[in-house]
């Protein structure tokens, strides 16, 4: 706990039995008082390791549903246990856990109800091994993004962030979908409820073990990301409805 703040970290899993153990290790269990492992139906022994590591809190998807559907299944078993503070973790091991302190405290303390770990600042993310045409596409996306929902965020696409129990209580998270765009579904909706979101440098790590998306499904997501931006600029001009706002 921090000032008594239940702290949860969820992770969405899926073939990540080679990271997990390296990932879970690094976790700051002095802060944390639950572990979330939610198994999309992997084909590797991932949620059989997590119980091997102690992981109290495994669930397995026995059909794979997306990474979004995923990460509904951690927040909505999250808030069961009567968590404060939602940290969403990879575990394979992309992102480094060593920053959980720094994110969560700043929640506890009343900074802020989101904090997202960014890859851009600090120059983390092409000295971390990113691919340059994911590193444009980012800044580009993240630049209209900021410019269609009147937001100064450094990026939109990191899947690293922490959460108060208020912020999933309040969007309509269920609503949003089962894949890789529900990230930024989740942002639109902070940014459209009116939260402050921080934000912290975070060192990546791309190498042969960590998941990533292929460039096809990197441009599907690239439209959903538009997509989603001008749905919340149209629900505030009020010419529109979406039910992720509402």
């Amino acid at each position: 706990m921090i000032s008594g703040k239940v702290i949860t970290i969820v992770m969405p899993a899926y073939n990540a039995e080679k990271t997990l153990r390296k990932t879970y290790a690094e976790i700051p269990f002095d802060i944390v008082d639950h572990v979330i492992l939610v198994d999309d139906a992997s084909s590797d022994a991932t949620a059989k390791l997590a119980c091997e590591l102690g992981i109290h809190h495994v669930i397995r998807h026995e059909k794979n549903k997306g990474y979004g559907g995923n990460q509904k299944t951690c927040y909505q078993k999250a808030l069961e246990i009567g968590s404060d503070i939602v940290v969403m973790l990879h575990p394979d091991y992309q992102y480094t856990p060593l920053l959980i302190p720094s994110m969560c405290h700043m929640i506890a303390n009343g900074l802020y109800e989101v904090v997202i770990a960014s890859r851009i600042l600090g120059k983390g993310a092409l000295k971390g091994g990113m691919p340059r045409y994911k590193y444009i596409a980012n800044r580009l996306l993240t630049l209209i993004q900021n410019l269609l929902m009147s937001q100064k965020m450094s990026e939109y696409h990191t899947g690293y962030r922490a959460f108060t129990k208020e912020i999933l209580q309040t969007v309509n998270f269920r609503q949003n979908s089962d894949d890789f765009v529900f990230d930024n579904q989740m942002l639109a909706q902070v940014a459209y409820k009116g939260f402050q979101v921080g934000e912290v440098s975070c060192p990546t790590k791309y190498f042969r073990d960590a998941s990533s998306i292929n460039f096809r499904r990197s441009i599907m997501y690239g439209f959903g990301v538009l997509g989603v931006s001008i749905a919340y600029r149209l629900q505030k001009m009020k010419l529109c409805k979406f039910k992720i706002f509402n």
